[in-house]
């Protein structure tokens, strides 16, 4: 048994690291900048432009800006946490590699299988995001596009005022004009091969080497945040100019509960928190990249608070703006922020806008993708998945099986798979994560106190304390069903773990004194 909770010393770790080299291994390339647009690019994207509405109306109304402060608070205690980590452990691998150095082999693989599927689902959930938007542009440029290819099989469309839409986002305003659904034409969708496609070109372009991968994120960040500054600047705006409209919006600010846990009320703000989350995936990724930093004790911390710090006043000023330009009740749209600037009548904005995160979603997709890639090559490199996994392109230096090989379940979840359904459950991955993470900070003072540091976590142990405590309490208020997911994936996992990772771990044959 102790076997399983062997650990790897961070001497050891670094040492790995090292012994790649240059010419084998990952390059150290990015800059400040790059892992800031790096996080920013992975946090703001689906969160603000999609989860939204959807949240606001079913959950917690116009105090859905408490949820977002509370899931923001919940980040920075884990943020404090990763930051002393990647300045202490600068290699692939996040959490982790971090949990490996403190809590043993068998946490650090329940850790792994955490970050994949927060990864692997999130870069599916962004990239339907993505096509969703994508879809819209086009029939605003080209007019009505059959719909066959941009969404799951057996999802029906009808023809309504010379648009594709779902069947069931238009029943209550079909029924408010008289028609009846059944007479419009009809369609059903195959697949979402348009978002398959986008992970693909994105796997290929990961191949190409994190550098160019890096300056076409960084392009995409900055035109992303320039559609928050429209966004702002428009409905701002329109806001001030009809403050009582507004007002009227935002009362009451905290909806009385249903009778329903999660339903409005409080527990409705916890469970928004919980759902949104998912907005924050992302802050983490810049972790996932310190083998890449060229200064990653310095820079790491920085870009993963600087981000996050970034993100949540965006998210708390766009969300303010979304519920008081429309009634929360109307919001449970998949494009909340282009029916908000298309309430203003300012029509070349919501064109702005739906051009500008056809291409702004996609670096939200190439971060997650990148960081999937990382973990799963650390964790090939610790002998805990197969071998295969931890080559590196001799021309790009990048992890190019780790990166293609899980792209093609990815891509196919992305186009066959009602993705949506799966949104907590990146949520109940990543707080997982951040719980132990934030655990693991108490146990890294205790093995390593005199180990120099560079970045250190402040108010231990109350910071990581609090991290796990409120990330746990997030996961609590998560559904059933996710978590009855989460316990198959889980469950798969184990068994993988004690039928080949255990037996092929390369701390079977590393020197004794290595591992104690």
């Amino acid at each position: 048994m102790s076997q399983i909770f062997r650990v790897k010393p961070i001497d050891a770790i670094i040492k790995d690291s090292a012994s790649q080299g240059e010419d084998n291994g990952l390059k150290r390339v990015l800059g400040l900048p790059s892992l800031m647009a790096l996080g920013v690019g992975t946090i703001l994207g689906t969160g603000v432009f999609v989860l939204t509405g959807s949240a606001a109306a079913e959950y917690a109304g116009p105090s859905l800006i408490i949820s977002f402060i509370i899931a923001a608070i919940a980040c920075a205690f884990s943020g404090l946490c990763y930051s002393e980590f990647a300045a202490s452990i600068p290699v692939a691998g996040s959490a982790y590699t971090y949990g490996y150095a403190t809590l043993g082999e068998v946490v650090a693989f329940v850790i792994a299988l955490d970050c994949i599927m927060e990864f692997a689902l999130g870069a599916s959930a962004v990239a339907v995001g993505w096509s969703g938007y994508c879809y819209s542009f086009l029939q605003d440029v080209c007019g009505p596009i059959s719909p066959r290819f941009i969404d799951v099989p057996g999802t029906e469309y009808v023809l309504w005022k010379e648009r594709w839409v779902p069947a069931g986002s238009i029943s209550d305003a079909a029924a408010a004009a008289g028609v009846d659904i059944s007479t419009l034409q009809h369609t059903v969708s195959s697949g979402n091969f348009l978002a398959l496609a986008l992970i693909v070109v994105l796997a290929l372009l990961l191949v190409r080497g994190v550098e160019l991968s890096s300056v076409i994120n960084t392009f995409i960040v900055v035109l992303k945040l320039s559609i928050v500054l429209v966004f702002v600047g428009v409905v701002g705006k329109y806001v001030l100019g009809n403050m009582d409209a507004a007002i009227q919006n935002w009362t009451p600010f905290i909806p009385d509960n249903t009778g329903e846990f999660g339903k409005f009320g409080w527990s409705g703000i916890a469970r928004g928190a919980a759902v949104l989350f998912f907005a924050y995936v992302g802050f983490d990724c810049v972790s996932t990249a310190a083998q890449e930093a060229k200064n990653p004790t310095r820079d790491v911390p920085l870009a993963t608070l600087g981000s996050l710090l970034v993100c949540t006043i965006a998210y708390i000023v766009v969300c303010l703006l979304i519920t008081g330009t429309i009634n929360y009740t109307q919001l449970n749209v998949a494009d909340p922020a282009a029916r908000a600037i298309d309430a203003t009548g300012v029509t070349w904005g919501i064109f702005f806008i739906k051009g500008g995160l056809t291409v702004g979603l996609i670096s939200g997709t190439l971060a997650l993708l990148m960081s999937l890639s990382r973990i799963i090559f650390s964790m090939a490199n610790d002998g805990l998945l197969p071998q295969v996994l931890s080559r590196v392109h001799p021309r790009f230096s990048s992890p190019w099986t780790a990166t293609l090989i899980p792209a093609i379940p990815v891509a196919l979840l992305t186009a066959f798979y009602p993705i949506g359904e799966l949104g907590e459950l990146v949520s109940l991955g990543a707080l997982m994560a951040f719980t132990i993470v934030c655990a693991s900070i108490i146990v890294l003072r205790k093995k390593y106190p005199d180990r120099e540091r560079q970045f250190s976590t402040p108010w231990v142990p109350f910071v990581p304390i609090m991290g796990s405590l409120i990330s746990a309490g997030l996961m609590c208020s998560l559904s059933g069903q996710a978590w009855m997911r989460f316990g198959i994936f889980f469950i798969i996992g184990m068994i993988f773990y004690f039928a080949y990772s255990v037996k092929h771990s390369k701390l079977n044959t590393d020197v004794p004194s290595l591992t104690k």
